[in-house]
């Protein structure tokens, strides 16, 4: 029989399983949800189901690099402790060495994609085997792949990964861009990059900032003038000072190597993701009552 949309949706709200698996067993009963939820019960799913609502903002940034491409993958757990298993690890870099062969960037696709070349699991099978062995909510997050001549990555403690293509330079040279942009976060790599929306709501501030000291509009243009750059200087890549040496542009590192960059993807471990408050202090009280 057709399996309507709003079947599945039903039965994902219901157990938090990904749609392919919510489809594949309404398909299985005829439509019937109680008794889809029942065989998922059964077949040990709905256990990790049952921990798919739980906050995920732990876990671990993966680069991978091949030949002409690089990957960046976020995998989330509830806890570092997790993050740090084997287990996990081994999870997080098959799935990295995955997206990486198969050059997927989107995590639906991959959850059907096979685990190994020789198993028949997939990506989602595998994952949920993990959530139930180790007990913690995971979930693959997101996935970037880049394209280039030369790249370079770097991750800071699993929590912060950047992957890096220049045109020009070699592999260090990428991987020192990639480990100064894990510091410091630029928005762009050069200032004609920063969008007009940007620099519009950075003006409207500055105006506002200026106006407060009283003085003439002349002298306050060149205020507004003068934070704009710095602003710009600060946001752009190119314009920053060399973390590794600070008396440095990298600007002018890349020139000395002979190269510019293209882009570069930077991720950070749970950036974006409301974290729960626990007020244990609050918990135990209640229990107390």
């Amino acid at each position: 029989m057709s399996i309507s949309a709003s079947l599945v949706k039903e039965l994902r709200e219901r157990t938090g399983l990904g749609m392919m698996e919510c489809k594949k067993a309404l398909v299985e009963t005829d439509g019937d949800v109680e008794l889809a939820i029942e065989n998922l019960r059964k077949s040990g799913q709905a256990k990790a189901a049952k921990k798919a609502g739980r906050i995920a903002a732990e876990g671990a940034v993966v680069a991978h690099i091949g030949e002409g491409i690089a990957v960046l993958v976020e995998i989330n757990s509830e806890t570092d402790f997790v993050a740090r298993d084997d287990n996990f690890q081994k999870f997080a870099n098959t799935v990295a060495e995955r997206c990486l062969n198969l050059q997927i960037d989107n995590v639906a696709q991959l959850s059907e994609a096979k685990f190994a070349e020789n198993e028949a699991a997939t990506v989602e099978e595998a994952r949920q085997a993990l959530v139930q062995k180790i007990g913690e909510n995971i979930q693959i997050r997101r996935i970037e792949l880049l394209k280039g001549s030369v790249l370079g990555s770097y991750v800071h403690n699993q929590k912060i990964g950047v992957v890096v293509t220049l045109d020009g330079g070699n592999g260090d040279l990428a991987k020192d861009v990639a480990m100064h942009v894990a510091a410091t976060n630029p928005m762009v790599v050069s200032p004609d990059q920063v969008s007009a929306a940007v620099l519009d709501k950075e003006r409207e501030i500055f105006t506002d900032q200026a106006r407060q000291s009283g003085k003439p509009d002349a002298v306050i243009e060149k205020m507004i003038n003068g934070r704009l750059k710095k602003f710009l200087s600060e946001v752009s890549l190119v314009d920053q000072d060399f973390i590794k040496n600070p008396e440095q542009k990298v600007s002018d590192l890349l020139k000395a190597g002979s190269a510019r960059v293209d882009s570069f993807i930077r991720f950070e471990v749970g950036e974006g993701i409301e974290k729960e408050e626990v007020d244990f202090a609050a918990e135990v009280a209640a229990v107390a009552r």
